[in-house]
């Protein structure tokens, strides 16, 4: 099965994604916790984890088309000192992820590649949806630095 190889760049930029996101908000959420913001640290570990089933999903569709996946070199996590800038750096990455996936989902339907498309539509919701969340999200004030 030949696989288009932007399709193939598409997916591991999306992993590589995938998984700095898993790293900066476990980072995050170990950060809120030596704080003692504990609600804080509960919801970006949460967040991790729904990032990890993100990359699992990526991990099948490349092992469907026949490709071991690789997500390359990670990026820095992002911290902070306040729960202020966490947010804010995630509102980043978040807006990131949904400028990633709205080109890879252009791409794939360009391609018709129909079950591409479809995960690179479920997750432009997902990263959507997180975003919307982080907007509505206000820090305690809290200043930890």
């Amino acid at each position: 099965m030949a696989v288009d190889p932007r399709t193939l760049g598409w997916l591991s930029r999306a992993l590589n994604h995938e998984m700095a996101a898993v790293q900066q908000y476990l980072a995050q959420s170990v950060l809120a916790r030596l704080w003692g913001d504990t609600t804080l640290a509960q919801s970006l570990h949460a967040e991790a984890l729904e990032e990890l089933g993100h990359a699992a999903q990526l991990i099948e569709q490349q092992i469907r088309l026949g490709v071991a996946p690789c997500a390359g070199q990670l990026p820095v996590a992002r911290l902070g000192q306040r729960a202020e800038d966490l947010l804010a750096h995630d509102r980043q990455l978040e807006a990131n992820a949904v400028q990633i996936y709205g080109d890879a989902l252009l791409h794939a339907r360009r391609l018709r590649d129909d079950e591409t498309a479809a995960l690179f539509q479920y997750l432009l919701g997902e990263e959507s949806e997180h975003l919307k969340k982080l907007g509505r999200m206000t820090p305690k004030g809290n200043d930890h630095g």
